[in-house]
């Protein structure tokens, strides 16, 4: 156990009489990127909340390390649009009041130049890097993401999870994270985990995505789709925008 920041074994959840999940093993090592995928309805947010501590199962162990920190990531938060919140105050109330801490963190993510900016006024992509930030202001041993890469375009998605890669690689942090896409982020990914209250097959993404189970479930969605792999000679920033090695931008 003491190689794990995290591990659940076989664990089950009821809710309202229904079987929510069965039989659940999962773990979580230092510098490792563990996604989970699975359909509607699988049984991943139930899992996460159960990882964070927010639920107890009925039957299992669910053992952290001791002292874990984890960054945590949502997949959507509202905030008023009639509350006054900058960037940076959001930032700022999940820091210590370190502010270098905080602008080196936004500047780490590409968000240093939104800190003055009202965060009901940054796009989607932007507020997904914001989100990762605050997270990271924790100094995790084990970062949470649930959808990452919400309302941000395949381009910029892209980045976004080569971003993560880096941050684990610079932090030695922990991963876990939620995707609805498997072929998205298989680059970025060490091992994968595909549920649907049961773990229907687990292994390295590219095994995965040609399990017999993995196909049942996703596999009309898939058809026609190749793996998506992105090589060229330039880079995109989070909108997707094409950005040159020193970051300007190009239309």
């Amino acid at each position: 156990m003491s190689e794990f920041l995290i591990n659940a074994e076989a664990i089950s959840l009821q809710i309202a009489d229904r079987q929510v999940l069965d039989n659940i093993d999962l773990h979580v090592k230092p510098g490792e990127i563990v996604t989970l995928v699975g359909p509607n309805g699988s049984g991943k947010t139930s899992l996460v909340r159960l990882l964070l501590g927010l639920l107890k199962p009925d039957a299992g162990t669910l053992r952290r390390k001791p002292g874990l920190r984890i960054g945590y990531m949502p997949q959507k938060l509202h905030i008023d649009e009639v509350l006054p919140l900058t960037v940076q105050r959001f930032l700022q109330l999940a820091s210590n009041g370190d502010e270098y801490e905080l602008r080196s963190v936004a500047q780490r993510v590409g968000a240093v130049d939104l800190l003055k900016k009202p965060v009901q006024r940054i796009s989607g992509g932007e507020f997904q890097r914001v989100l990762l930030a605050r997270s990271l202001l924790r100094k995790p041993d084990l970062l949470v993401l649930d959808e990452p890469a919400q309302g941000v375009d395949i381009n910029g998605q892209q980045q976004l999870y080569q971003l993560i890669a880096e941050i684990r690689d610079e932090y030695g942090c922990g991963v876990l994270m939620v995707s609805h896409d498997l072929h998205l982020v298989m680059e970025a990914t060490d091992h994968v985990l595909c549920l649907n209250t049961h773990i229907c097959c687990t292994g390295h993404p590219e095994a995965v995505s040609k399990h017999p189970e993995y196909l049942k479930l996703f596999g009309a969605s898939l058809e026609g789709i190749a793996v998506y792999t992105h090589h060229h000679d330039h880079t995109h920033d989070l909108h997707g925008d094409v950005v040159d090695d020193k970051g300007c931008q190009h239309g």
